[in-house]
């Protein structure tokens, strides 16, 4: 077997499931089986609603659900993760449906599948943490309130206009409800929704949402209210099949899959991070998630289904409930499927304005007002981060939107990391060797000022230090201790190049100590130091330097010969006569 196989195999294995693992679902299948049941009423309205606000439809959703709540489950990096279509994705795959129609959004889904199981295999699983907390906030209001806003046409008992900008889509569904309100769709949608929100503070383990659909449906049906129903709805999904694959269409396919991609790997592995956080001794491995959500992704698409990511609100309901394993989620999954198969006809009887009621209370639950205030409270550069993503999230897409709220967050960080970089002028007396009188020691101090660096001297910091550094009063010797330097790049090597020459230009002598071993490579590399290192001016410690430093001074006769050796040369001068 040659390395490079072995090495590839030993990759594939890692984000292949366990036998222990699967086991694990034997152990207590009875609390694993009732909280699978819990979850599948909680996912049922939410499946339907998610479908259709996709415009691929219910079918689709309850497909989604099912497929990849299953396939997930068994090949995710979290057994406690519950997976199927949700809010955020449905917000990306609108415009895709827009431009590209049902079989576009299919592809992508194949696509994104293939891009998560390559960075699974890649190992990425572990960058995805390091996306900041702000950004994701921001990221969830922007959601939220897309979801909410693509929920009004359907609540207001009007066509869905065409568009995919929801706030123009938004605003013409209100104009054509003024022309001619729908009263009763607008109140079971807000009825629907007030149920959820009031009952979940009441009794947050009942199902209120099931409830609250199920009893729209029955005063829909008894009273023949003139509200919209699922089955009303033109069928866009099509038969499970490869028809969809259209090899013309994938150039430009690949930006909105990226997008796909993207946006499953961070929901799916967040909302692992959640049960983590949930649970007792659970930890969920992320590249064997991206791995199971690249297969579920994959897959999906060929059974009808929407891209699908782990779901946060789904999972905390599984975990709340007592899931011990996998197998919960795959019990969910099974309750779906039944459902599927046997109660088509009771679902296509539920009133669009129910699930969008249940989608409406979902876009407020999804808001943690108490995070959003103290991250808002932190610090200004905390709340800058958090409204421009959630702007931008509404504005932009949602790719967009985190590219822009990273970028921002990077850069207000470097600048409150530039802002710790300080060039602080040091006493020599400390390091200064052998024993001086104060008078030797205030003599020293006139020619001799030492600079201790403490930071990263990196390109956000080096103009700064540039600044600093060239105000250096006029004196002999300038020591700069570079011990306390965490970090530099080209750009403060430069800059640290540039100030020593400038040094130089006004006669004054520049010794150089501490440079840890990391630093010497960009500093050589450019040409810093190398007429310093020829010199005999770079120094392991500030000690060596500062002797040194004070032997040139002699030498040059700024400073005057030493006691002894002047007592000695006088009687050398004697012994001569």
């Amino acid at each position: 077997m040659t390395p490079s196989f072995s090495s590839g195999w030993a990759r594939l294995r890692s984000v292949l499931p366990e036998g222990g693992e699967l086991a694990a679902m034997g152990r207590r299948p009875r609390r694993d089986l009732l909280a699978g049941l819990t979850v599948a009423i909680v996912a049922l309205p939410l499946a339907l609603g998610f479908g259709i606000s996709s415009g691929m439809g219910a079918a689709a959703g309850l497909a989604t659900a099912v497929v990849a709540g299953v396939l997930a489950a068994l090949f995710g990096g979290s057994g406690l993760q519950v997976s199927g279509p949700t809010g955020a994705m449905t917000v990306v795959l609108v415009p895709i449906m827009h431009a590209h129609g049902a079989s576009g959004v299919l592809m992508v889904g194949v696509l994104a599948g293939l891009m998560l199981i390559a960075l699974a295999l890649g190992r990425a699983g572990k960058y995805m943490a390091l996306v900041p907390a702000p950004v994701v906030e921001g990221f969830t209001i922007g959601i939220a309130c897309v979801i909410g806003l693509q929920q009004v046409p359907a609540a207001l008992g009007v066509p869905t206009p065409e568009g995919d900008k929801v706030l123009a889509v938004a605003w013409q569904a209100a104009q054509d409800f003024l022309t001619q309100p729908r009263w009763w769709a607008l109140g079971i949608a807000l009825t629907v929704a007030a149920v959820m929100l009031l009952g979940a503070r009441w009794r947050p383990t009942v199902p209120f949402s099931l409830l609250a659909v199920a009893a729209a449906t029955l005063l829909a049906q008894l009273a023949d209210l003139p509200v919209a129903r699922i089955g009303d709805l033109p069928a866009t999904l099509p038969a499970p099949s490869l028809a969809f694959v259209d090899v013309s269409a994938l150039s430009s396919l690949l930006a909105p899959a990226v997008a796909v991609a993207a946006l499953a790997a961070l929901e799916s592995l967040l909302s692992a991070a959640v049960a983590d956080g949930m649970s007792v001794n659970h930890k969920h491995d992320p590249d064997r998630e991206l791995f199971g959500q690249g297969l579920a992704n994959l897959i999906v698409p060929l059974f009808g289904g929407v891209p699908a990511t782990g779901a946060i609100a789904r999972t905390a309901v599984n975990v709340r409930s007592g899931a011990q394993s996998r197998l919960a989620a795959l019990a969910h999954a099974g309750v779906l499927a039944v459902i599927v198969f046997t109660a088509a006809g009771l679902v296509a009887q539920i009133p669009l304005a129910a699930l969008a009621g249940v989608l409406l209370a979902t876009s407020v639950r999804m808001v943690e007002v108490g995070s959003v205030r103290a991250m808002i409270g932190s610090t200004r550069g905390d709340a800058v981060v958090l409204g421009l993503t959630a702007i931008a999230t509404l504005a932009l897409d949602l790719v967009q939107a985190v590219i822009l709220g990273l970028i921002v967050a990077g850069a207000l960080a470097l600048r409150s990391i530039a802002r710790d970089v300080r060039l602080d002028a040091m006493p020599i007396h400390p390091d200064l060797p052998g024993d001086h009188t104060e008078q030797e020691h205030a003599l020293l101090a006139e020619h001799i000022v030492a600079y201790r660096l403490d930071g990263p001297l990196f390109f956000a910091a080096a103009h700064r230090f540039l600044l600093e550094l060239s105000e250096v009063a006029t004196v002999s010797v300038v020591i700069l201790r570079m011990s306390r330097v965490t970090t530099i790049d080209a750009s403060g090597a430069l800059v640290l190049g540039d100030a020593i020459e400038r040094l130089q230009r006004r006669g004054i002598t520049v010794y150089i100590s501490g440079i840890r071993a990391g630093h010497h490579q960009p500093l050589h590399a450019l040409g810093i130091i190398a007429r310093l290192d020829e010199a005999g001016r770079v120094f392991a410690t500030t000690p060596e330097a500062i002797a040194a430093a004070r032997d040139r001074l002699r030498h040059t006769g700024v400073l005057p010969a030493p006691a002894a050796t002047s007592g000695v040369v006088a009687q050398r001068k004697e012994n001569v006569r």
